[in-house]
């Protein structure tokens, strides 16, 4: 704002100043040439003076407005650089070293503000190779555990562990590395497809770019294009289908092949049929690996080892699917009432009726069980 009223202001004084002085010369001038002291010559050469004078000097305004505006992208540059991370490594912390892949969460409590707590003493385990939902309301605190997961905050009480080591002991790139995630909303670059895949691993080649795009069942999809693996998808993806983006999600994890998988709504957008080829490719990438669902959708964790159903951060309940229909408590409440949203076409939950977010029917097998 500083910048641009002295702007103003010097555009203001530079045009009064010129625009004075043009008339006061002009006048001048035109007195001499009407005593016969100038001639029409004289008149026009002041003229031209002045407006070579005008030019250069407008142009300082320009340079003036360009450096301040400089200086304060600086400043603001500096200010960002010199902000301390809230998250750093121990000195000297070691590497993750993942053998089996197992996840626990040791009495976990945690908050971002100390007046309003997300967590509360939650504890589970996830063991290497199994796979573990996690349900609940919206504000329940699910995807505050995969943040958590991640390290991108630092919990306050309880331990988080891979494979017995307490992920606050250990350098944050080699946690990262170990797992991968196929979020609801998949973050692609203004760039081809190939390159997106790669984002994965970029030292891969590029047969392993179409293994990984075969598994995720977007092969065909790629080679149908008449640029390939070369096609631009737009800036973030907006060329693709939501089907489609998260494909090439799958595919990137795919590529990258973590010990660990987490799978973050990854199919709340898409319509029946695509959900069910996503879910298909999801249970081939997941197999074998230790995956954390994180859902809304029910329907979508139903074959999970084990359901837990978080409310206001604390775990409800927990066992299989048909183990929480049986018990008749919270997640038999949230199964009939989505099943009864479905079927009267409302949108669920906190999801938003809109472009990408489609109402679907559970499938028939899932409603006959239920």
């Amino acid at each position: 704002m500083r910048t641009g009223t002295s702007l103003a202001w010097l555009n203001a004084g530079q045009a009064v100043i010129f625009t004075v002085g043009l008339v006061a010369a002009m006048l001048m001038v035109a007195q001499g040439v009407m005593a016969g002291r100038m001639t029409i010559g004289d008149l026009v050469l002041v003229n031209g003076f002045y407006i070579q004078l005008y030019q250069p000097l407008n142009m300082l305004g320009n340079f003036y407005r360009e450096i301040r505006q400089a200086l304060i992208d600086m400043e603001l540059m500096f200010d960002l650089l010199d902000t301390p991370p809230e998250v750093t490594d121990k000195s000297g912390a070691p590497p993750l070293k993942v053998t089996g892949g197992e996840i626990r969460f040791e009495h976990v409590s945690f908050f971002y503000d100390a007046a309003r707590g997300i967590l509360d003493d939650v504890s589970f385990t996830v063991p290497p190779g199994h796979t573990v939902a996690i349900v609940g309301p919206s504000g329940a605190g699910k995807s505050t555990i995969s943040r958590i997961l991640f390290r991108f905050y630092d919990i306050q009480k309880g331990r988080v562990l891979i494979d017995g080591q307490d992920i606050a002991g250990v350098t944050q790139d080699s946690l990262r590395a170990a797992i991968g995630m196929v979020p609801q909303d998949t973050v692609l670059f203004n760039d081809s497809i190939g390159y997106n895949i790669r984002y994965g691993r970029p030292d891969a080649s590029e047969a392993e770019i179409g293994e990984a795009a075969g598994l995720a069942q977007i092969a065909g999809f790629i080679e149908r294009l008449p640029r390939g693996y070369e096609t631009l998808v737009g800036e973030r993806g907006l060329k693709l289908s939501g089907g489609e983006k998260q494909r090439v999600a799958i595919a990137r994890t795919i590529l990258k092949n973590p010990p660990i998988l987490l799978l973050d709504e990854a199919t709340s957008a898409l319509d029946t049929h695509t959900e069910q080829e996503i879910q298909s490719a999801l249970k081939q990438v997941s197999h074998n690996r230790t995956t954390l669902v994180i859902a809304h959708r029910l329907s979508t964790v139903v074959d999970a080892d084990e359901i837990i159903v978080l409310d206001r951060g604390r775990i409800a309940e927990r066992g299989s699917h048909a183990g929480l229909l049986a018990l008749g408590g919270e997640y038999a409440s949230m199964w009939h009432n989505q099943k009864e949203a479905q079927e009267s076409g409302a949108p669920l939950g906190p999801e938003k009726a809109g472009p990408g977010r489609l109402s679907e029917p559970f499938p028939d097998e899932l409603s006959a069980e239920a």
